[in-house]
């Protein structure tokens, strides 16, 4: 198959991700936060070769440190009962997200998909933590992130 270079992202939990590129990303945040002053000594600390920091390092970020400014359009399996919804808007909102649309299916089985975007703010707090939040709720199935733009 032929990729274009730059054609197509992806939004992956952790632990989807290659464990080179996870230590990538901790190179690349000791960096921005000074706690190393170089890339061999960041690489180091992160145990990873700078073959491969510098292969990576433009292909691969925290979801959270670009999201500010974005939409982030996201579907939601969950059950059917009373007050779950705006126990997921509560949720957002504690998060200082702001909701743009809302969209719920009809429930099938007891289970309807919620379909939200949302707009992150600047005082947005951190997205995947947010995300981790609503997912964590009693009666939530699952989480998906369609896009962010």
């Amino acid at each position: 198959m032929d990729r274009k270079e730059n054609s197509q992202y992806f939004v992956l939990k952790e632990r989807a991700v290659p464990e080179v590129l996870l230590r990538v990303v901790e190179a690349k945040r000791l960096l921005d936060t000074g706690k190393t002053a170089s890339i061999q000594e960041a690489t180091e600390k992160a145990g990873i070769s700078r073959s491969s920091f510098y292969k990576y390092k433009d292909d691969i970020f925290p979801f959270r440190d670009t999201a500010r400014g974005k939409t982030i359009t996201m579907v939601i399996q969950l059950d059917d009962e009373p007050g779950l919804l705006s126990v997921v808007l509560k949720n957002i909102a504690e998060f200082h997200a702001n909701i743009l649309t809302i969209h719920q299916s009809i429930p099938v089985n007891g289970v309807a998909s919620l379909t939200l975007s949302v707009d992150v703010l600047p005082q947005t707090g951190d997205v995947t933590e947010m995300v981790a939040h609503v997912e964590e709720q009693p009666g939530i199935h699952s989480i998906r992130i369609l896009g962010q733009e």
